[in-house]
Protein backbone atom coordinates (compact mmCIF):
# COMPACT_ATOMS: atom_id res chain seq x y z
CA UNK A 1 0.00 0.00 0.00
CA UNK A 2 2.92 2.68 0.70
CA UNK A 3 4.63 1.59 -2.46
CA UNK A 4 1.55 2.30 -4.07
CA UNK A 5 0.93 5.96 -3.08
CA UNK A 6 4.80 6.58 -3.29
CA UNK A 7 4.79 5.31 -7.05
CA UNK A 8 1.01 7.54 -7.82
CA UNK A 9 3.29 10.36 -5.11
CA UNK A 10 6.37 10.02 -7.77
CA UNK A 11 3.97 9.73 -11.33
CA UNK A 12 1.78 13.34 -9.86
CA UNK A 13 4.84 14.95 -9.28
CA UNK A 14 6.86 13.99 -12.38
CA UNK A 15 3.62 14.82 -14.53
CA UNK A 16 3.85 18.08 -13.04
CA UNK A 17 7.14 19.48 -12.44
CA UNK A 18 9.88 17.16 -13.87
CA UNK A 19 8.09 16.75 -16.90
CA UNK A 20 6.06 19.37 -17.32
CA UNK A 21 4.29 19.06 -20.84
CA UNK A 22 4.51 22.92 -21.18
CA UNK A 23 8.42 24.05 -19.86
CA UNK A 24 9.85 20.76 -20.53
CA UNK A 25 7.58 18.96 -23.42
CA UNK A 26 6.73 22.40 -25.24
CA UNK A 27 3.29 20.80 -25.74
CA UNK A 28 -0.23 22.77 -25.48
CA UNK A 29 1.77 26.18 -26.52
CA UNK A 30 -1.65 27.65 -28.45
CA UNK A 31 -3.96 27.84 -25.26
CA UNK A 32 -0.65 28.80 -23.23
CA UNK A 33 0.39 31.76 -24.92
CA UNK A 34 -3.42 32.85 -25.65
CA UNK A 35 -4.72 32.03 -22.12
CA UNK A 36 -2.12 33.09 -19.94
CA UNK A 37 -2.63 37.00 -20.41
CA UNK A 38 -5.08 37.64 -17.72
CA UNK A 39 -4.85 35.60 -13.96
CA UNK A 40 -8.47 34.99 -14.24
CA UNK A 41 -9.03 32.89 -17.61
CA UNK A 42 -5.77 31.17 -16.81
CA UNK A 43 -7.88 29.74 -13.79
CA UNK A 44 -10.65 28.93 -15.47
CA UNK A 45 -8.70 26.90 -18.22
CA UNK A 46 -6.50 25.35 -15.93
CA UNK A 47 -10.04 24.16 -13.97
CA UNK A 48 -11.48 22.90 -17.79
CA UNK A 49 -7.86 21.58 -18.41
CA UNK A 50 -7.41 19.59 -15.62
CA UNK A 51 -11.42 18.09 -15.41
CA UNK A 52 -11.14 17.25 -19.25
CA UNK A 53 -7.66 15.53 -19.17
CA UNK A 54 -8.85 13.44 -16.13
CA UNK A 55 -11.89 12.60 -17.13
CA UNK A 56 -10.78 11.73 -21.13
CA UNK A 57 -7.58 9.86 -19.44
CA UNK A 58 -10.04 7.75 -17.56
CA UNK A 59 -12.50 7.20 -20.17
CA UNK A 60 -9.53 6.45 -22.93
CA UNK A 61 -7.72 3.54 -19.95
CA UNK A 62 -11.23 2.02 -19.67
CA UNK A 63 -12.65 2.12 -23.52
CA UNK A 64 -8.23 0.87 -24.01
CA UNK A 65 -8.24 -1.90 -21.70
CA UNK A 66 -12.03 -2.99 -22.29
CA UNK A 67 -12.83 -3.10 -25.78
CA UNK A 68 -9.52 -2.35 -27.95
CA UNK A 69 -7.27 -5.00 -26.38
CA UNK A 70 -9.89 -7.82 -25.97
CA UNK A 71 -10.23 -7.32 -29.67
CA UNK A 72 -7.03 -6.46 -30.79
CA UNK A 73 -7.86 -3.38 -32.06
CA UNK A 74 -5.25 -1.28 -30.34
CA UNK A 75 -4.13 0.65 -33.95
CA UNK A 76 -7.40 2.81 -33.37
CA UNK A 77 -6.36 3.80 -30.25
CA UNK A 78 -5.74 7.53 -31.35
CA UNK A 79 -8.85 7.81 -33.53
CA UNK A 80 -10.59 6.50 -30.45
CA UNK A 81 -8.46 9.11 -28.00
CA UNK A 82 -9.58 11.93 -30.17
CA UNK A 83 -13.34 10.78 -30.66
CA UNK A 84 -13.29 10.55 -26.30
CA UNK A 85 -11.78 14.37 -26.33
CA UNK A 86 -14.02 15.88 -29.16
CA UNK A 87 -17.08 14.47 -27.10
CA UNK A 88 -15.77 15.44 -23.88
CA UNK A 89 -15.05 19.42 -24.95
CA UNK A 90 -18.81 19.53 -26.36
CA UNK A 91 -20.09 18.49 -22.68
CA UNK A 92 -17.82 20.83 -20.84
CA UNK A 93 -18.78 23.60 -23.25
CA UNK A 94 -22.03 22.95 -22.81
CA UNK A 95 -21.90 23.46 -19.17
CA UNK A 96 -19.87 26.06 -18.72
CA UNK A 97 -21.66 28.67 -21.53
CA UNK A 98 -24.89 27.60 -19.03
CA UNK A 99 -23.10 27.85 -15.45
CA UNK A 100 -19.98 30.30 -16.40
CA UNK A 101 -21.07 32.47 -19.65
CA UNK A 102 -18.82 35.67 -18.47
CA UNK A 103 -15.59 32.61 -17.96
CA UNK A 104 -17.19 30.88 -21.15
CA UNK A 105 -16.51 34.04 -22.93
CA UNK A 106 -13.58 34.85 -22.05
CA UNK A 107 -12.09 31.96 -23.11
CA UNK A 108 -13.28 32.24 -26.63
CA UNK A 109 -11.75 29.88 -29.35
CA UNK A 110 -9.41 28.56 -26.71
CA UNK A 111 -11.99 26.68 -25.13
CA UNK A 112 -12.73 24.41 -28.29
CA UNK A 113 -8.84 24.41 -29.23
CA UNK A 114 -8.62 21.99 -26.00
CA UNK A 115 -10.07 19.23 -28.19
CA UNK A 116 -6.54 19.20 -30.35
CA UNK A 117 -4.23 20.27 -28.18
CA UNK A 118 -1.72 17.84 -27.75
CA UNK A 119 -1.19 17.63 -23.99
CA UNK A 120 -4.80 16.18 -24.16
CA UNK A 121 -3.68 13.80 -26.56
CA UNK A 122 -0.43 13.10 -24.96
CA UNK A 123 -1.91 11.95 -21.45
CA UNK A 124 -3.76 8.50 -22.47
CA UNK A 125 -1.45 7.65 -24.98
CA UNK A 126 1.91 8.21 -22.35
CA UNK A 127 -0.67 5.98 -19.96
CA UNK A 128 -1.10 3.42 -22.54
CA UNK A 129 2.64 3.29 -23.25
CA UNK A 130 3.65 2.98 -20.19
CA UNK A 131 0.93 0.25 -19.01
CA UNK A 132 -0.04 2.47 -16.05
CA UNK A 133 -3.26 1.18 -14.35
CA UNK A 134 -6.13 2.94 -13.88
CA UNK A 135 -5.12 4.77 -10.91
CA UNK A 136 -1.73 5.75 -12.39
CA UNK A 137 -3.44 6.89 -15.09
CA UNK A 138 -5.46 9.51 -12.83
CA UNK A 139 -2.54 10.42 -11.21
CA UNK A 140 -0.67 11.28 -14.37
CA UNK A 141 -3.41 12.84 -15.59
CA UNK A 142 -3.85 15.13 -12.51
CA UNK A 143 -0.34 15.88 -12.36
CA UNK A 144 -0.42 17.10 -15.96
CA UNK A 145 -3.05 18.78 -15.61
CA UNK A 146 -1.57 20.38 -12.21
CA UNK A 147 1.95 21.36 -13.89
CA UNK A 148 -0.13 23.16 -16.88
CA UNK A 149 -2.16 24.69 -14.32
CA UNK A 150 1.36 25.84 -13.26
CA UNK A 151 2.82 27.30 -16.09
CA UNK A 152 -0.42 29.39 -16.91
CA UNK A 153 -0.26 30.87 -13.62
CA UNK A 154 3.13 31.66 -13.40
CA UNK A 155 3.00 33.53 -16.75
CA UNK A 156 -0.75 35.51 -16.15
CA UNK A 157 1.24 36.46 -12.77
CA UNK A 158 4.39 37.77 -15.20
CA UNK A 159 1.65 39.19 -18.07
CA UNK A 160 0.10 41.15 -15.26
CA UNK A 161 3.62 42.28 -14.07
CA UNK A 162 4.59 43.37 -17.13
CA UNK A 163 1.13 45.27 -17.65
CA UNK A 164 1.50 47.61 -14.58
CA UNK A 165 5.29 48.22 -14.85
CA UNK A 166 6.94 49.76 -17.76
CA UNK A 167 7.60 47.61 -20.41
CA UNK A 168 9.18 48.37 -24.09
CA UNK A 169 7.02 48.71 -26.80
CA UNK A 170 8.85 45.99 -28.46
CA UNK A 171 8.11 42.79 -26.21
CA UNK A 172 4.68 43.67 -25.62
CA UNK A 173 2.25 40.75 -26.67
CA UNK A 174 3.15 36.97 -27.63
CA UNK A 175 6.54 38.79 -27.55
CA UNK A 176 6.34 39.48 -23.88
CA UNK A 177 4.95 35.71 -23.57
CA UNK A 178 7.84 34.36 -25.73
CA UNK A 179 10.34 36.57 -23.65
CA UNK A 180 9.71 35.49 -20.37
CA UNK A 181 8.44 31.71 -21.45
CA UNK A 182 12.18 30.95 -22.66
CA UNK A 183 14.12 31.69 -19.06
CA UNK A 184 10.98 29.57 -17.41
CA UNK A 185 11.46 26.78 -19.29
CA UNK A 186 14.71 26.44 -19.18
CA UNK A 187 14.83 26.75 -15.33
CA UNK A 188 11.93 24.37 -14.90
CA UNK A 189 14.27 22.36 -17.21
CA UNK A 190 17.40 22.26 -15.81
CA UNK A 191 16.02 22.65 -11.91
CA UNK A 192 13.55 19.58 -11.95
CA UNK A 193 15.85 17.18 -14.34
CA UNK A 194 17.97 16.00 -11.25
CA UNK A 195 16.91 12.56 -10.87
CA UNK A 196 16.51 10.59 -14.05
CA UNK A 197 14.92 7.56 -12.39
CA UNK A 198 11.88 9.63 -12.56
CA UNK A 199 11.93 10.57 -15.99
Amino acid sequence: MNSEFTKLLEIIISASLINNFVFTRFLGLCIFFGVSKKMETAVGMSITFTAVMMISAAISWVIYNAVLVPLEITFLEIIVFIGIIAGLVQVSDTIMRKVSPGLYYKLGIYLALISTNCIILAVPLISVGEKYSFIQTLAFALGSGLGFALALIIMASISRETRTGRCPGAIQGVANGLYHYEPDSAGFYRFFRVDNSLI
